[in-house]
């Protein structure tokens, strides 16, 4: 199990390799309300633009709180949904 202490940033934490195969725990009390970026949009040098690789490679993910409803201007899906498409599981109301 590893945390996570930043306020913003589970996209990036999530498909950070140095978590491969580690339970990510995120600290902060609300998860979830500003969505997933478009996994698709790729930088000027062929990189993932708004994650740290292609995929998800913590092996779960514990939270707080849950937002189920999303609200950002690049958001694409959310959170629930790609850790879904992706098969990791995820479990909220923990105290972190």
């Amino acid at each position: 199990v590893v945390f996570a202490t930043g306020m913003t940033g589970y996209p990036e934490s999530l498909t950070d390799p140095s978590y491969q195969g580690q339970i990510l725990t995120l600290t902060q009390p609300m998860v979830g309300n500003y969505g997933v970026p478009d996994r698709t949009v790729i930088d000027e040098y062929g990189l993932p633009k708004y994650f740290e690789s292609t995929r998800i490679h913590a092996s779960g993910l514990l939270v707080q709180d849950y937002s189920h409803h999303y609200s950002h201007w690049n958001a694409a899906s959310s959170l629930g949904d790609w850790l879904k498409e992706e098969g990791v599981p995820g479990l909220a109301g923990i105290d972190t």
